[in-house]
């Protein structure tokens, strides 16, 4: 449970992440302390009127008064719905708002063609990933897409890998084939050995997808030099997947947003 607001104590920052899939959101005193974090889904036909409602009602749910945010910082992949949360915070708070890209600092140097296309979220993530383990590691987001991203062991991002998501690998089976139905995620598979159409594509799916992450992990920390190097995931990655992963995972639910934090405090005015 989170804390009550009387137990909190203010004022406090307002992290917002926009991914494909999901708006996630949070609340952070001053010392870093998670007040709450709370997802809206992320439609891109809501105007900024209607963000404003369910942003306040998401505050509203968690005992939050707008009136206690000070500051806030976003970070955005779907360029569409970025001016309407920024003008949602603005009808909603006189709290400043930073938005992560150029301008800001992380403390982490992005050693790729154009550093400029790394989704903020997930530069987010590596720099929250780097309070949790030292480098060299690789940190993975399971939103619509996997995102793998390696950190050298100077702490710098060095590349990455984009793959389906396990949720949209599974859609596009059910939605392209006559006969596979629609099977639950968040379960673990009966047997590695499917006995009917539904148990193999769970098994297919959880299975195959640990496989792939297994593989994938393998290759990064071996281009890395680093056999050992701590693998920290976050995002939608059902609790069967982890538990199928033979690779031992680190996951945090709120990565991007303790990123979003860390950030804030790198950058904000003393």
């Amino acid at each position: 449970m989170f804390p009550h607001p009387a137990e909190r104590g203010i004022p406090m920052l307002l992290a917002i992440n926009i991914g494909n899939t999901n708006i996630t959101c949070g609340g952070y005193a001053r010392d870093g302390k998670l007040a709450f974090s709370a997802k809206l889904f992320a439609d891109s036909a809501l105007s900024s009127d209607e963000l404003v409602y369910k942003l306040v009602n998401m505050l509203e749910l968690y005992g939050v008064s707008p009136l206690e945010l000070d500051s806030a910082i976003l970070a955005s992949v779907v360029p569409a719905l970025t001016p309407r949360v920024r003008e949602a915070i603005g009808k909603m708070t006189q709290a400043p708002l930073m938005t992560v890209g150029p301008g800001l600092k992380s403390g982490v140097r992005i050693r790729m063609d154009n550093p400029a296309q790394l989704g903020g979220e997930l530069l987010c993530a590596v720099v929250a990933a780097l309070r949790l383990a030292q480098p060299p590691l690789i940190v993975m987001n399971l939103d619509t897409a996997a995102t793998m991203l390696a950190v050298d062991a100077g702490g710098s991002i060095v590349g990455g890998a984009i793959l389906p998501g396990p949720g949209l690998a599974l859609d596009a089976l059910v939605r392209n084939t006559a006969q596979l139905p629609q099977v639950e995620l968040e379960t673990s598979p009966k047997a590695l050995f499917g006995a009917n159409t539904a148990d193999s594509l769970h098994s297919g799916i959880v299975n195959g997808t640990a496989a792939m992450l297994d593989g994938m992990a393998a290759r990064f920390a071996g281009e890395l030099g680093a056999p050992e190097a701590p693998v920290i995931a976050t995002g939608s990655l059902p609790q069967s997947i982890r538990a199928a992963c033979r690779t031992p995972i680190r996951y945090r639910d709120t990565l991007i947003l303790d990123g979003l934090f860390a950030i804030w405090q790198r950058n904000a005015r003393r």
